[in-house]
């Protein structure tokens, strides 16, 4: 594949059909100033919100809810960049690839070790779930200039799916705070979050799996 190649986008999470939808009544109302680089570095900024949100919640818990406008704003910048783009036929690939998963990636550190410095789950946990992120997306890449096909989901979850599951988790630190259940050393965020980055690593493992397969099928 070269750099030009046009690569398939794959997302078959739960709220593709309905968001895909509200991208498209979006776009023509953006006005012209609201760039694709505009979106994708408010998207950025909105990951460091998040993160500034979860820090200081060791102060005052009320600063979650400044990470659960984090989350809004992020997903805003985050989905619209690319849909604005393809919208006004300003595309720029290779440029546009580049930049939106490495401010994705970018993002995710941000918000994964924000969860890891808040009061309410253990530094080691959040970074199980970044490196399970981090596995995830390396894999997606790998697709996308192996077979041309880059994978948006995964368990009929995507990056939206993801953010209101942080979102409801956010919450339920401000409902709970730290006198939640606990198991042994780990809060039950603890475990949730392990969960969730133990998930991740194994998907990992079984899409690289089956990939491998495939590419051995056919002789390449």
């Amino acid at each position: 594949m070269t750099p030009t190649t046009p690569i398939t986008r794959i997302q078959q999470n739960v709220l593709a059909r309905q968001e895909r939808r509200l991208l498209n009544w979006i776009c023509p109302r953006l006005p012209q100033w609201v760039t694709p680089d505009l979106l994708t570095l408010l998207a950025l900024i909105a990951a460091g919100v998040v993160f500034a949100g979860y820090a200081l919640s060791a102060y005052d818990r009320n600063w979650l809810w400044i990470s659960v406008a984090g989350y809004v704003v992020h997903w805003f910048g985050d989905s619209l960049d690319g849909s604005l783009a393809r919208h006004r036929s300003i595309e720029r690939p290779r440029y546009g690839y580049f930049i939106d998963h490495s401010a994705d990636v970018l993002g995710a550190l941000l918000i994964l070790t924000g969860l890891g410095v808040s009061p309410y789950i253990r530094l080691d946990v959040a970074l199980v779930a970044l490196a399970g992120y981090y596995m995830l997306a390396a894999h997606a890449f790998l697709s996308a200039k192996v077979v041309g096909e880059l994978k948006l989901s995964a368990v009929a979850a995507g990056p939206t799916e993801l953010r209101l599951i942080l979102i409801g988790l956010t919450v339920a630190m401000y409902v709970l705070g730290q006198s939640g259940p606990r198991f042994e050393s780990l809060s039950v965020f603890d475990a949730f979050v392990g969960a969730v980055g133990t998930i991740l690593i194994i998907l990992f493992i079984v899409q690289t799996v089956s990939l491998a397969r495939r590419l051995l099928r056919e002789g390449e």
